[in-house]
């Protein structure tokens, strides 16, 4: 998931259908994210980005760093100032759907299912071609394209279903706090343990009003119940975040060379790991444990609050703003030592 300085944000999910997925090398879901924010500055115009890459260069290949292949077709929800759109896919295969309205969330599943704004031209003759649908009833992306009973989707125990229901009970008066409390959700599946974990978390305000600045926040760690939701700003000279930035490998990275992933880097930034390491002691030391997550919502909170005030005053110290996130990283940090 990410932002960029014109406001549009992208999240992306794994998802997987009828279509086989491809284990040559082609883009990723990853990789269409980072093109689509570099390239646009509108939510339509980052969808229209990422399908013609779709066209041009495909998707696949596996995503993991290991001889282990992981490889999934993706969906996108898109989002700007003044819309939102959902696109999903299925090999080259595309329907997207415009959010007019309400809370839309999307999982490990297809979910457009007969409201399709923008499709690939050749989405449902395809179909037709697969045996897949008749051309005689109302065409449902999801159904069609995976084994998905769309009837039963928002009401069956699941990643989607769940979030949706979170998302619904709030509807109408969703605050960053609320959306951060959602991303914690353990029970949901919405925040995942294990050897899936929920890596990194992020919760974008972007107001509708121009003058306004469009407020992200970012853990940069896993598991968000334990994590700070840390704001970042799109100002003018902002410099390397080093201390949350991967380390870089340049010519020698393994994921550079052929054949691929013959060993496996450390990738952890300064951040992460000693986030690692108080995670340990908050599963460990009750009292002390206790103490430095108490610590750290304070700190969230105090964050969400300036946050807040800025946008009620619309009055932004640009100065001040520049070096906002890596100075809420260094007071992580201090909690953490």
């Amino acid at each position: 998931m990410g932002a960029n300085e014109h406001g549009v944000c992208i999240g992306n999910e794994a998802v997987w259908g009828r279509e086989e997925v491809g284990d040559e090398e082609a883009l990723l879901g990853m990789d269409l994210v980072r093109l689509g924010l570099e390239r646009a500055d509108t939510a339509e115009k980052a969808l229209t980005v990422i399908v013609d890459l779709l066209e041009k260069y495909g998707q696949g290949g596996n995503c993991m760093e290991s001889h282990m292949a992981f490889t999934y077709h993706n969906s996108f929800l898109i989002a700007d100032r003044k819309e939102a759109w959902v696109l999903e896919t299925s090999g080259k295969y595309w329907a997207a759907e415009k959010v007019e309205g309400g809370v839309r969330n999307i999982s490990n599943q297809l979910s457009i299912t007969t409201k399709i704004d923008r499709e690939h031209p050749e989405l449902r003759e395809y179909a037709k071609s697969k045996g897949w649908w008749d051309g005689e009833k109302e065409f449902d992306f999801a159904a069609t394209y995976s084994y998905v009973n769309t009837a039963r989707m928002t009401t069956s125990r699941g990643r989607y279903c769940e979030g949706y229901k979170l998302l619904n009970k709030h509807k109408g008066s969703i605050t960053s706090e609320i959306m951060m409390e959602i991303l914690r959700d353990k029970e949901s599946g919405i925040n995942m343990e294990g050897g899936f974990m929920t890596t990194g978390s992020m919760v974008s305000v972007l107001p509708q009003q121009p003058h306004l600045p469009c407020i992200h926040f970012f853990t940069g760690t896993p598991d968000p119940a334990r994590s700070v939701f840390k704001p970042f700003i799109f100002v003018p000279n902002i410099t390397q975040l080093l201390k949350t930035s991967s380390p870089t490998f340049g010519h020698n990275d393994p994921v550079k060379k052929q054949p691929r992933f013959q060993n496996k880097p450390d990738r952890r930034h300064e951040l992460y790991k000693k986030h690692e390491s108080a995670a340990v002691v908050m599963e460990t030391m009750k009292d002390k444990g206790k103490e430095m997550l108490k610590e750290i919502q304070e700190l969230e909170k105090q964050k969400i609050s300036e946050m807040e005030s800025i946008l009620q005053n619309g009055c932004l110290d640009v100065t001040q703003v520049v070096n906002l996130f890596p100075r809420c990283v260094e007071e992580e940090l201090k909690i953490y030592s």
